[in-house]
């Protein structure tokens, strides 16, 4: 397997020093930012590299030597948003980095499926967590009928750049589980687009991350190393969707993700949390999520995402990359 790691975690510092960061922790690829909800920090001549050949090459030229190579493009955010200061910026952004991934050489493209509002004239998101009433299912007939034509347009672009765009099944999304998978093809009949196969999203909704891959087979493209531990004490009070953020005033840290979102303060006594590889599921579980994606493609992309906030930046990845070589030499 080829493993890597997404690179926002180490937006902190250029880009040499994150590829040289990445090398150290025995990792031979990296995810780039290329848009979405962050910014491309890491691609900072992105308009340059779509026109000239010059500027692709010098760029390229910076993983020369490092041992590091570019193991894909990560543009995750909602192009579906109601608010088209967000939604229409993420899909310019999407449109951009397939356009992007064809000049580099790449053809793997990561995002999620993105939410639109529930109605007309809406400017929130709307996710059906359980759509038990006839409501619900309006709302999600209307948010389908967005969806559709979106994602028949892009797997056409994608197809057209030989690129395979790599959806995140990331709850809040239109699509974040099997049968939404399956819907989406269906509705669309797509050839381009695909599964970002992240474990952790799924561990926390109770799914089982290798009878995914297994049932989705070849249309899994892409993978993320990224682990969960879930925290009995609060999850059998609360459930694993308790709401108990906490919003971050103006004057705080905080992450915009375009317009006026941010990302809100994690629960102090959550019922789950993303921790490093190896913190909530052993590395023998690994060996096997990695067997599973072997079965679908042996040269499969598999990079860690780093979010486990009790670790640094540098500590968390060497902790994940251990975990996750571990594995792969069991496999």
């Amino acid at each position: 397997m080829k493993l890597g790691l997404y690179n926002a975690i180490f937006h902190d510092r250029p880009l040499p020093e994150a590829l040289r960061a990445i090398a150290e922790a025995g990792l031979t690829g990296i995810e780039l930012n290329s848009g979405g909800f962050l910014p491309a920090v890491h691609i900072p001549t992105m308009d340059d590299i779509l026109v000239s050949d010059d500027a692709r090459d010098e760029f390229l030229g910076t993983f020369e030597g490092t041992g590091v190579e570019i193991y894909g493009l990560n543009c995750n955010g909602n192009p579906l948003h109601p608010d088209s200061v967000i939604g229409d910026a993420h899909a310019r952004d999407l449109r951009r980095s397939i356009r992007l991934a064809h000049r580099l050489g790449q053809t793997r493209v990561v995002t999620m499926s993105g939410l639109p509002g529930g109605e007309p004239g809406s400017r929130r998101v709307n996710w059906v967590v359980n759509a038990w009433n006839s409501a619900g299912l309006d709302v999600l007939d209307y948010q389908w009928d967005i969806a559709a034509p979106f994602w028949r347009d892009i797997d056409r672009f994608a197809a057209d750049h030989g690129v395979k765009v790599a959806l995140e099944l990331h709850p809040q999304n239109l699509v974040f589980n099997s049968a939404d998978v399956h819907k989406l093809m269906d509705v669309t009949g797509a050839t381009h687009l695909g599964v970002e196969l992240d474990a952790s999203h799924l561990f926390w909704q109770q799914m089982d991350p290798v009878a995914v891959i297994d049932h989705l087979g070849e249309l899994v493209v892409h993978a993320a190393a990224k682990d969960v531990r879930i925290n009995p004490q609060w999850a059998r009070l609360n459930g694993v969707l308790d709401n108990s953020f906490r919003r971050l005033r103006p004057d705080e840290q905080r992450t915009n993700l375009g317009g006026d979102e941010w990302v809100n303060e994690w629960p102090k006594n959550s019922s789950w949390d993303f921790v490093a590889l190896g913190r909530g599921h052993d590395t023998a579980y690994w060996t096997e999520f990695l067997r599973a994606l072997h079965r679908v493609d042996p040269d499969m992309l598999v990079n860690i995402e780093h979010e486990d906030t009790s670790l640094g930046r540098e500590e968390g990845v060497r902790v994940a990359a251990e975990v996750l070589i571990a594995a792969n030499r069991a496999l």
